[in-house]
């Protein structure tokens, strides 16, 4: 696999220098787009050679540009189709908003679960040139022969490492072994588990590595606390936090039925609020993130489906009332905020057992989470502390409120 630097682009990098075409550089300046993100700049120049591309970047930072505007461009010059595969039904729908504004003139079909399976055969007899499906939708569109995949010359895993996590590794490869081997395949990521490399070794042809970030880093302008707290205190802290933070909040919740408890719990104390998650059907959900768009919700209650996909400018929160089964959805959840060079903030909750689960998250990151303590809500008075609590969290900075720092294990030794 060959390596690109990942260099900063200069200062006065744009889009005119990426071999773009001219009508398409017309498009980009008319949408408002100047100075291309660090993975645009590397990868945009390598794809439009048609190289396969191996990109790595932290989320929200421009990758379905990265990708879309080199699939648009190669489309236009030859024959066949593009193919995007991406773990959900809030992603597609993002990536099909996104390209229709570069591409208004092409035809486009998207094929995700929980929507009307007629209106997509309908898309599809428009012969689409670019199809963006979730895996298991393509699958059923494929074993009704509503739609053959054997002339896609590009193909995009969007979101890979997500992808796998959710399960979708067999119908990934049942799609690789239909799809024609001369073709050229994009694979972007935030991480990069062995699975990806797997993929990329069978399936790419000497792809072209762009790492912008080590894999499993965090966008430099968000800052990040935990707070250590009972569960059972969890609802009490979170009531003070939204009193104190006045923007847009995004609350990630590891279960369904959490989710739907927090946002109850939520409009109990006055809030607009909305949830996400599987139960929900593709209107609710769909109702529930336009409304959390145009702030008729504040507040957007979520499980990790959420943790991809959803593209709101200037969220200012993000809190973690439960933290995720895997430490990589720590890293995607989190980049809900401060996405593309904006300041955001994140705000997790452990209880005092998940002394591990903080670690892993600070190992993949490589770096220390801050441990705070808000100034009404004494850490001594909610945490029952055992000998192996204090253990987990050993040599830990502590933070009161943010007026004084000390050694996490002396707070439970106080509680004691």
């Amino acid at each position: 696999m060959h390596q690109h630097p990942a260099s900063e682009p200069p200062s006065q990098a744009s889009f005119s220098g990426l071999g773009i075409a001219p009508r398409i550089l017309d498009t980009l300046c008319r949408l408002g787009f100047r100075v291309p993100t660090p993975i645009q700049q590397k990868a945009i120049p390598i794809a439009i050679e048609g190289h396969d591309v191996i990109g790595i970047a932290q989320t929200g930072t421009g990758k379905t540009m990265a990708f879309g505007i080199p699939m648009i461009q190669r489309l236009a010059t030859g024959e066949g189709r593009g193919l995007i595969l991406v773990p959900t039904r809030e992603l597609a729908l993002q990536v099909h908003q996104s390209l229709r504004k570069i591409a208004p003139q092409k035809k486009f079909a998207v094929l995700i679960g929980g929507a009307s399976m007629h209106k997509q055969i309908q898309e599809l007899r428009q012969h689409p040139r670019i199809i963006i499906a979730t895996p298991g939708r393509l699958i059923d569109h494929m074993e009704q022969r509503y739609v053959f995949i054997n002339d896609v010359k590009i193909l995009v895993l969007d979101e890979a490492d997500r992808m796998l996590d959710m399960g979708f590794a067999p119908q990934i490869n049942q799609i690789l072994r239909k799809l024609p081997r001369e073709r050229q395949t994009m694979l972007f990521s935030a991480t990069m588990p062995d699975q990806i490399m797997k993929i990329a070794s069978r399936h790419m042809k000497l792809p072209v590595s762009v790492e912008i970030a080590k894999s499993g880093t965090v966008a430099e302008k968000i800052t990040q606390e935990v707070f250590i707290v009972k569960k059972e205190a969890k609802r009490q802290l979170l009531q003070k936090l939204l009193a104190q933070y006045h923007g847009t909040v995004l609350i990630f919740s590891r279960t369904k039925i959490n989710a739907w408890k927090i946002n109850k719990a939520v409009r109990d104390m006055g809030h607009k609020s909305a949830e996400i998650h599987a139960d929900r059907s593709l209107n609710q959900r769909r109702e529930a993130l336009d409304g959390f768009k145009s702030g008729r919700y504040r507040i957007l209650v979520a499980t990790d489906i959420a943790a991809r996909g959803i593209d709101v400018d200037g969220i200012e929160l993000v809190i973690n009332y439960d933290l995720p089964d895997e430490a990589e959805n720590y890293i995607h959840r989190i980049g809900r905020t401060g996405r593309i060079g904006h300041k955001g903030h994140a705000i997790s909750f452990a209880t005092p057992e998940q002394g591990k689960e903080v670690k892993n998250i600070e190992k993949l990151m490589r770096m220390a989470l801050p441990v705070s303590e808000h100034p009404e809500m004494p850490l001594e008075k909610f945490i029952a502390v055992k000998p192996q609590i204090v253990a987990s969290f050993s040599g830990r900075h502590f933070s009161r409120g943010r007026r004084s720092r000390g050694f996490i294990s002396s707070a439970f030794r106080r509680a004691r």
